[in-house]
C-alpha cells in the first residue's frame, strides 16, 4: 500500500497529526508513506516506518506550492490520500481513497477534530518517532549529569502568547531552588534556533540554564524531552511535542483557547493555566488597544503556574 500523507504546515499541527499516521500504520503494516508538509517539521517525520520521501512544502505566491507537489506525485499511484489541509490535490491524482480535512461543526480539541473527521476510533495520541542516530545524539548531551531536567519553552510563533521571560526566571528559581520540588535540576531553555535572541534576557536571569535551541533535530528534542521531568512553555508546537514525548507538560494560554490547543494527555500528564482575562477577551482589548498585543500574557502569575507544575509533577510520569 502506497499512502500521500499531507499535513500542517505549523508544528504544533503536525505534531497532533502524528495520531492519525500512526493509526494508518497501525492498520497497514508495511505500507509506504511519503509525507509533505511545512519544512520545520521534516525531522519529525525522518524515522516514520516505510517513509519513502518527505516532500517539504515552503509557501509560494499564488499556491505554487500545491502545483510543485502534484508535480512531484503525479507520476505514481496513491492507494490512500489524507490531506489534512484540505486541499483538492487528492483528486488530481491516480488515488484509490481520498480523505481530506472538513472544518468540524462543534467546537473540540484539534485532536478529536482529526479524530472525527478521519474515523479514528478510539482516539489514538500523537507519536514520536525516533530512531537510534538520533537517541544517540540525546543521550551524548544529557549523560555528563544525571540531575533531573526542567525544560522551558519561553517562545511562540505569536508576540501575545509568549509569558513574559522574567516569570520564567521566577517560576525555574520556584521549581529549582531551595525547597522546590525541582530542587537542583538542570534547566534546559529549547526553541527554534531562530529564536534565540528572543530569549536572551532569560539566559540572563538565569547564567546556568543550558541552550536547547541549537538542538535542531526535532527527534533529538523529543528524546531529550522523554528523559526530562518537566516541561512548561507557551501555547507552541514545543508544548505538543513535549506531551508526545510523554514528559508532564503544562501549557501557557491566555490568547488562544486551551480547550482547543491544550496538550493532549495520553502519553504522559499534562495540564494548562491561563490568564486572568478569558481568551475572547484579549482580541477585543487589542481592537481597542493596539499596544495591548505585548502584554496578553501579563496578568498570569507565578504562582498559579508554580502551583501547577507541582501538581503535575506530584502524578508522576
Amino acid at each position: 500500500m502506497r499512502i500521500l500523507f499531507i499535513t500542517a504546515t505549523r508544528l504544533g499541527d503536525a505534531v497532533l497529526s502524528t495520531a492519525l499516521l500512526a493509526s494508518l500504520l497501525d492498520a497497514h503494516p508495511g505500507a509506504r508513506i511519503t509525507v509533505a508538509g511545512g519544512p520545520v517539521a521534516a525531522s519529525l517525520f525522518a524515522d516514520v516506518p516505510g517513509l519513502d520521501h518527505f516532500i517539504p512544502m515552503p509557501k509560494q505566491k499564488r499556491g505554487g506550492h500545491w502545483f510543485t507537489l502534484w508535480r512531484q506525485v503525479i507520476g505514481r499511484r496513491w492507494d490512500r490520500v489524507i490531506d489534512l489541509r484540505g486541499s483538492l490535490t487528492g483528486y488530481c491524482l491516480r488515488a484509490g481513497r481520498v480523505q481530506r480535512w472538513q472544518n468540524p461543526v462543534e467546537a473540540a480539541h484539534r485532536l478529536q477534530q482529526i479524530a472525527a473527521c478521519f474515523g479514528i476510533n478510539p482516539i489514538v495520541v500523537p507519536r514520536l518517532w525516533i530512531g537510534e542516530a538520533a537517541q544517540a545524539l540525546a543521550l551524548a548531551w544529557l549523560q555528563p549529569d544525571a540531575r533531573p531536567i526542567l525544560v522551558l519553552g519561553p517562545t511562540a510563533n505569536f508576540i501575545g502568547k509568549q509569558w513574559p521571560l522574567d516569570r520564567f526566571a521566577a517560576l525555574a528559581q520556584a521549581l529549582t531552588g531551595a525547597g522546590g520540588p525541582l530542587q537542583g535540576a538542570r534547566i534546559l531553555l529549547i526553541g527554534a534556533p531562530s529564536e534565540r535572541s528572543s530569549a536572551q534576557a532569560l539566559f540572563e536571569a538565569l547564567p546556568h540554564a543550558e541552550d536547547g535551541f541549537g538542538l535542531g533535530d526535532l527527534r533529538v528534542v523529543g528524546a531529550v524531552l522523554r528523559a526530562s521531568h518537566l516541561y512548561v512553555g507557551n501555547d507552541s508546537g514545543l508544548m505538543h511535542l513535549a506531551a508526545a514525548a510523554g514528559v508532564p507538560t503544562l501549557g501557557l494560554f491566555g490568547p488562544s483557547p486551551p480547550q482547543l490547543y491544550g496538550p493532549w494527555s495520553g502519553a504522559g500528564p499534562t495540564g494548562f493555566v491561563t490568564t486572568d482575562r478569558p481568551y475572547p477577551q484579549h482580541w477585543e482589548k487589542l481592537k481597542a488597544e493596539p499596544d495591548f498585543l505585548p502584554h496578553m500574557m501579563d496578568d498570569l502569575p507565578v504562582a498559579r503556574a508554580v502551583a501547577a507544575a507541582t501538581a503535575l509533577l506530584s502524578r508522576g510520569r
